[in-house]
């Protein structure tokens, strides 16, 4: 049996990150190693196009909604999410920036804002593109937990670390919200999985083209070395995919809830312990 909504309000805060991108920050910023500096810089390039998607995605589902007092609680999850989003966009703007003064080029933002031209092209309806919104952050809600939990910044500039692990707690908290927005709406679990399964081909597919696109841009494409860190980095002890395969696959359940993982502990803490790097806004 798929589990009750949660009613109960999650305060999602839209927070000011103390951090100064607009300095630049180094070329192979993670630690000296190319390959992580260069995949991180790709998910960023995505970042700005497809918030936006989010923001526009989870608006619309809102507005979707028929009034009921029922609502309001995710409805101010609603609000708060587009907030943190918005915010998300913003600063990965500013990243990338300085992406491009360092001769890297943005293909990722392309593909992305041609998916989105097209929904708006062919009338998507606002249950799907919320229920491609609840898959993508899914993604990022499994990526971001193994950010935190496996320590994937350790070694990076003090800046880098602390907007990426800012981002990741961020996702964590609010990994629900497109979710039971979609479930809110009507949404099954069989159209869910669809488009899980169509945005998980996608999201690997552009993510690991334009890491090798920046890898040729930068020079280290044909290094031993470069290639040594993917494996480690992918497959290691704490590898990316080896720490979130089966986070992964549990998308794929019918009574699948993004808080059958209870881990916004592990967020809360590092905002707790990193307090000083940010400030309420609302």
């Amino acid at each position: 049996m798929p589990r009750p909504m949660n009613s109960a309000i999650i305060d999602l805060p839209v927070r000011k990150l103390a951090v100064d991108l607009a300095s630049g920050f180094g070329r192979h910023w993670h630690g000296g190693d190319a390959y992580r500096s260069m995949y991180f810089n790709a998910l960023s390039m995505s970042f700005p196009v497809g918030e936006q998607f989010f923001i526009d995605s989870v608006r619309a589902g809102a507005a979707a909604l028929p009034p009921h007092e029922r609502h309001a609680p995710l409805q101010a999850m609603v609000a708060q999410f587009i907030g943190q989003e918005a915010t998300h966009r913003h600063l990965h703007g500013l990243y990338n920036r300085h992406l491009e003064r360092q001769n890297l080029r943005n293909r990722w933002q392309g593909w992305a804002q041609r998916r989105v031209n097209w929904c708006n092209s062919f009338g998507l309806s606002p249950l799907n593109v919320v229920a491609v919104t609840a898959a993508y952050e899914h993604l990022t809600a499994v990526f971001a937990d193994t950010l935190l939990r496996h320590g994937l910044m350790e070694g990076a500039e003090e800046k880098m670390q602390t907007l990426w692990t800012w981002h990741a707690a961020e996702e964590t908290e609010h990994k629900a919200v497109a979710f039971e927005l979609y479930r809110a709406m009507g949404g099954g679990a069989l159209r869910r999985i669809a488009w899980y399964l169509y945005v998980f081909c996608i999201f690997s597919l552009e993510s690991n083209v334009q890491t090798l696109l920046n890898l040729k841009r930068d020079g280290s494409l044909l290094r031993v070395r470069t290639w040594r860190a993917a494996l480690g980095f992918w497959f290691g002890r704490n590898g990316q995919l080896r720490r979130s395969a089966r986070a992964l696959m549990a998308y794929l359940r019918p009574s699948f809830h993004p808080d059958d993982d209870d881990n916004r502990a592990v967020a809360a803490r590092w905002l707790a312990d990193n307090s000083s790097r940010w400030t309420r806004v609302k």
